[in-house]
């Protein structure tokens, strides 16, 4: 393949040529990004201000399709954003019917929006909601928590919430789909003691669910653990049709973390190990995996030895 070679002017004129290029290119790429242009986006609806007397259920999905004018600048930043901005829409106005005119909200919509961007439509523009006989219903709190613990030290207790229930009061199908409400993930460092705080509800995300109280007391016992070893005998379970079982080992050595509180409290008896002889009747097994049934809340399993045994059947 020939190359071509130019001499010193030639390079030059031909280096000149290449800059005017790009500094044509990026002069146009700065206009046109400067300019306005309409764009479709997916928007999450939030609704605000919903009636206290009546209990209602979205008919429609929770997303919408907003038209949106802005420049190519703000184009380009909302598309490297990572969350997608929500729009809040006023339910003051089920009071007396049952949809809500978005088009009638682009003024509450766009004071949402920075300056420089404006909201032309909604689709869909009208929500439509049906009502329901409101009911309560009580259910209990699961704390959440994210703590890091000193060396040694470790949750030795159930947690204790007060109160342990709240009170949930809504639309009846919405209602009996919710078995527990969560709090704010309580996090620490460095901790070495119980955990004592008030920890906040989860934001509600549907705005025909109210919650009662909106927060709750919050206990976690912190102590001391240490490791103990302990030979637990292994049962046989589904092994009434057979004469005999043996089983090889007869015992197996679980290894447990526990609190100093109640390390004299955790003995063999508190524990329990079986085999399933049906993992050999239906599946053919040639090892049984061990199974713990039994064992103490305080207590934390860190290792089971063997995790799987022979046996010996007599028909």
């Amino acid at each position: 393949m020939p190359i071509l070679k130019l001499n010193k002017t030639q390079r030059r004129k031909l280096s000149i040529f290449v800059k005017c290029i790009i500094f044509s290119f990026l002069a146009w790429a700065l206009f046109a990004i400067s300019n306005s242009y309409v764009y479709t986006v997916k928007s999450g609806v939030q609704y605000v201000n919903a009636p206290d007397n009546r209990a209602f259920h979205p008919l429609q999905s929770d997303t919408v399709t907003i038209r949106l004018e802005a420049t190519g600048w703000q184009l380009l930043f909302r598309t490297l954003q990572t969350t997608r901005q929500g729009i809040q829409v006023d339910l003051s106005g089920l009071q007396n019917r049952s949809w809500i005119v978005v088009a009638n909200q682009l003024g509450f919509i766009n004071r949402q929006f920075p300056a420089n961007q404006r909201v032309i439509s909604v689709s869909p523009d009208t929500l439509y909601f049906d009502f329901s006989k409101q009911t309560e219903r009580k259910v209990p709190v699961k704390a959440l928590y994210n703590l890091r613990f000193n060396k040694q030290y470790d949750v030795i207790d159930e947690l204790r919430i007060s109160p342990e229930y709240v009170t949930i009061t809504g639309p009846l199908e919405d209602v009996v789909q919710i078995e527990h409400w969560e709090t704010d993930t309580i996090r620490s460092e460095s901790v070495n003691s119980d955990v004592h705080t008030v920890a906040h509800l989860k934001q509600n995300r549907r705005a025909n669910i109210n919650v009662y109280p909106t927060a709750v007391e919050v206990t976690i016992p912190v102590g001391e653990i240490t490791e103990k070893i302990l030979e637990v005998p292994l049962k046989a379970e589904n092994a009434q049709q057979f004469s005999s079982v043996k089983l090889f080992p007869g015992k197996v050595r679980l290894t447990v973390m526990v609190s100093l509180r109640d390390y004299m409290k955790v003995t063999n008896n508190a524990f329990e190990a079986v085999v399933n002889m049906d993992d050999w009747v239906d599946n053919g097994v040639t090892s049984l995996p061990v199974i713990i049934t039994q064992m103490p809340k305080f207590c934390k399993l860190v290792k089971v030895e063997p995790q799987n045994v022979d046996f010996f059947v007599r028909k």
